[in-house]
Formats: C-alpha cells, structure tokens, sequence
C-alpha cells in the first residue's frame, strides 16, 4: 500500500461523515490508500458510526482507539499502526476534492519528494463567515501565502491539516513533538534541518472548514502565537520579523494611546494617519474578498475576521514572551480549557 491517509479525531462525528463522503469520490485506485482514523478518545459515538459504516466503493478503512493525549500523539499512533509507504495527515473538518490523491501521487513520482504539503481552502458551500475565515488565513495581507501559495513571502513549511511523509521520515527522526500547538511546524522544521526533500503540491488542496465561530476563531489564533514563540525556543530561524507585526501593531496602537493621551495636540493628526492606513486595508480586504467570493456578506465579514487574526496573534506573541522571557518558562500557554478535550487544571 502507498499511502496511509491519518485522521486524529476528537468528538468530531458530524466532520467524519463530511469527510468520508468526500472520500468516496477520490480518483484514486482503492489498493493503493488506506484512511486511518485515531479517536483520541471521542464519547460522541465514532467508534459506533466508523464501525457500521459500509464504504460504497471500497475504500479501505480503519480506526484506532486511545485515551485523551491530543493531535500530536494521535498522529504518532497512527504512524505507528499506518500501512502505507507514505503517511499524510489530514484534520476532520476537512473534505476532499475528487483529484486530491491522485494530484499528491503525481507530484511524489515526478519529484520524488520525502516530505510534501498542499494548501487548504474554501468549498462554495462555506457559510460567509467560513469564507471570510478562509480570506484571513490564506490571503498575501493575512498571513503572506505561507499556507501552501506559490506567491508566499516565506519558506513553505507543510502543515497537518494537509501534509505528507514518507516512513523513513518516521523511522529516522520520530514523529511529532509535545507542544500543545504547532507540532506540525516542528515536524517540518526538523524534515528540513534533517535534509529530506520538501515540496509543494498546489493543487492537491483539501476544503478547511477550521472554526466556525468568531470566539473560536480568536482562540485557535491567539494559541499560534504562543505556539510561535514555543517553536521559537526550540527553533530560533522559525521566529522571522513579519511573524512580530501583529505584536508591533497591538504595542503601537497602546502606545499610540498613551502618547496622545500625554501629548493631546498631537491626537488629530496621529490618529488620523492611523485611521487612513487602517481604512486603505479594509477596503483592500474587502475587495479583494469581493473578487474571490462573489459574496457581499464574506467581503463584509473579511475585514473584521482579519483584524481578529492580527490581534489575536499579537496578544499571543505577547503572552508567550512574557511567560518565556520574563517569567522564565520553558513552554508558554495559551488557551487550554476545552481544547482537544483537556481541562486547565
């Protein structure tokens, strides 16, 4: 068998269902792939639906079962019980597009690659708000391309939501690591520092559902930018300026407040600077959004969704240095209540 299709799932039923109709379609030889699910100890009935389910063209399906240890340690589990040549993880809230394997296989064979990653994107049938979610997290002005675009203002690192390894890999370095958030980004850095072959596989894209609230959304992106700074303790090339702006524009907008609050004859013409720059990138996000989606309610919706993006990351960075710099910590935290089943303790 080539491929192990991995899929850490945690009370995520109603996404599995979504993903395995997709799967049904894929224009991919069934001998050739397996989908590996690893409950990371669910209790919204997978085990009883995986186990009833009844594959209408044969795809070859299997789960496996632990206690609560979160994506990172379900990954390595599925590794460890995968099949295939080359492992490729996938999160439950994404589907497929019929091409998607055999796009993966075609550019595995031509380029040989140890280590590949496609991009994640938005299915026509995403609600405005996933649409305007899917705008933020893929846009050159959210995070510069860097999530599987050609055009990306840095070096492509292939993340769990759509990421592949050989075995070798596996076998050579070991899996992922204990961070709470930003595992995959570890992983990739350690394939390269090891000096496999990397590469991108544009139109193998999966469809990302991600969060589909504002109140999740800020606390996924708050998490990676503590996960940035942890990754950055470990990995000191994986912290780059661009990844400081937000925190630069959360400091700079205090100080902002503070200087003009010091300084009042000031305030009409540093705020009105400020206000020109910040409508010149609202209307720039909701036109671009406009020409992707053809939707008023996502174009209307992008701009605020990418302002979340910018603050909760910068409150993120800032959080993580504090714990790491200033409080001595080896490992900053973020959110944890509620996340992949754990509760603060």
């Amino acid at each position: 068998m080539k491929y192990t299709v991995i899929v850490a799932v945690y009370n995520r039923v109603d996404e599995v269902q979504e993903l395995l109709r997709s799967a049904e379609k894929l224009d991919f030889d069934r001998k050739n792939f397996e989908i590996l699910f690893v409950d990371d100890g669910s209790k919204d009935g997978f085990e009883a639906y995986i186990k009833s389910y009844k594959s209408e063209t044969g795809l070859q399906i299997r789960a496996i079962y632990q206690e609560n240890k979160g994506p990172g340690e379900a990954r390595n589990n599925g590794m460890k019980n995968a099949l295939g040549e080359y492992f490729i993880y996938v999160d439950s809230d994404c589907t497929f597009p019929p091409h998607w394997l055999k796009e993966i296989d075609k550019e595995v064979v031509a380029n040989n690659y140890d280590a590949f990653g496609g991009p994640d994107t938005f299915h026509p049938s995403f609600s405005p708000l996933l649409k305007a979610i899917n705008y933020s997290m893929t846009s050159l002005i959210g995070t510069g391309g860097t999530r599987g675009n050609k055009k990306s203002v840095g070096k492509f690192y292939p993340r769990s939501f759509n990421m592949g390894v050989h075995r070798k890999i596996f076998e050579n370095i070991g899996g992922m690591n204990k961070l709470r958030h930003g595992q995959d980004m570890d992983f990739s850095q350690r394939i390269y520092d090891a000096g496999y072959k990397v590469g991108l596989v544009a139109d193998a894209f999966v469809y990302h559902k991600r969060r589909t609230s504002i109140s999740k959304f800020y606390r996924q992106i708050f998490n990676w930018g503590v996960a940035r700074i942890n990754l950055a303790q470990q990995h000191p090339a994986m912290l780059k300026p661009v990844h400081l702006l937000p925190a630069a524009i959360v400091i700079g907008l205090i100080a902002l407040c503070v200087f003009t609050l010091l300084v009042p004859v000031t305030a009409p013409l540093l705020w009105t600077l400020t206000g020109i720059g910040f409508a010149l990138i609202v209307i720039w996000a909701f036109l671009e959004s406009l020409f992707k989606y053809k939707s008023l309610a996502a174009a209307f919706l992008s701009p605020v969704t990418l302002n979340i993006q910018v603050f909760a990351y910068g409150f993120g960075l800032i959080k993580a240095l504090w714990q790491t710099k200033v409080l001595g910590k080896q490992e900053a935290r973020g959110f944890v209540k509620g996340y992949y089943g754990k509760k603060k303790k």
